[in-house]
């Protein structure tokens, strides 16, 4: 089990004032007063290297919990939660949020702040606190959804873990930065197609879900955002880490036929080319044009004798 669960957070000593609250916000939501407010309270300023913008519009978090399409059975994995804005909006239509944050004063803070904002619903948050990347398990019930705001500088990896770890995931809405959105969710053939569309589309159906505007953060970030849906769906014939491998080694140098892109992985040229046909792939077909599955043929072709020598 992964350290720190929301009990054991719940021992910090910060200051416990009550947050502002508007009538914007009647339904317990953070907006930007309080957001500042807490920040201030925990002395907290955002850093770049945690990917730390937090969300502090209320219609904003209102869009992503409708979009989400979650049901009053659903348990739901956050990450970065940051000072709970999106957990209050999760934690209102689902059955229970397992919350991961990587910094411990935020992780602190956030079972106080449901239980000031919404104290008949504190009992569905658990805390936890660890870097997403590095979890290997995670306490209570098993989650059915992801809805993150995930930190741009890692959200690529940090959904692909937990794609991989959590196989009870059945649906994700994740919000990211808008170029990696548009990578995310790219067909093949499509200028944003790349490893990260072709190892997404190993979990699930992934669609682009709308744009979210800069100004609903704070601080500003410098980039445009939007949100990715996911469904799950069954994995490809074949073997994950094979697949992968044949993925990265395809779209290492984008410009070349798979011929020349495979060399390496397939041993030489030649034998990158007899798998290929193997796999019913034209040798001359770029990376870009290959679906999952096209890969996971290619993965499992069996690799030529002596190719390598």
């Amino acid at each position: 089990m992964v350290p720190g669960s929301g009990a054991a957070a719940a021992t910090s000593t910060t200051d416990r004032r009550p947050l502002s609250s508007t009538p914007e916000q009647a339904d317990g939501l953070l907006g930007p007063a309080a957001i500042r407010e807490l920040a201030q309270q925990l002395d907290l300023r955002p850093t770049k290297a945690l990917g730390q913008n937090f969300l502090h519009d209320a219609n904003t978090i209102r869009k992503i919990v409708r979009t989400a399409d979650l049901t009053a059975d659903d348990v739901v994995c956050e990450v970065g939660p940051g000072l709970g804005s999106l957990t209050l909006g999760l934690l209102a239509v689902s059955a229970h949020v397992t919350a991961v944050e990587i910094d411990p004063r935020l992780a602190g803070q956030l079972p106080r702040t449901v239980a000031d904002r919404l104290p008949a619903l504190a009992d569905r948050l658990t805390v936890v606190t660890a870097d997403a990347l590095r979890v290997t398990e995670l306490p209570g019930p098993a989650p059915t959804a992801l809805v993150a705001n995930l930190p741009y500088n890692i959200a690529v990896p940090v959904l692909l873990h937990l794609l991989e770890l959590l196989p009870s995931i059945r649906t994700a809405l994740v919000l990211v930065q808008a170029e990696v959105a548009d990578r995310l969710a790219a067909a093949p053939g499509s200028p944003a197609y790349g490893v990260p569309s072709v190892k997404a589309a190993w979990y699930a159906d992934v669609r682009r879900a709308g744009a979210v505007p800069r100004p609903v953060f704070w601080p500003v970030p410098n980039v445009d955002s939007g949100l990715v849906a996911l469904t799950r769906r069954p994995a490809p014939a074949g073997d994950r880490l094979a697949t992968f491998a044949a993925i990265d080694a395809a779209f290492a140098t984008r410009r070349k036929g798979l011929r020349a892109a495979l060399a390496r992985w397939a041993g030489s040229p030649a034998a990158a080319e007899t798998r290929l046909r193997a796999a019913g792939i034209d040798p001359t077909t770029r990376g870009e044009q290959l679906s999952v599955t096209d890969f996971a043929r290619l993965a499992a072709t069996d690799p030529v004798p002596g190719a390598g020598r």
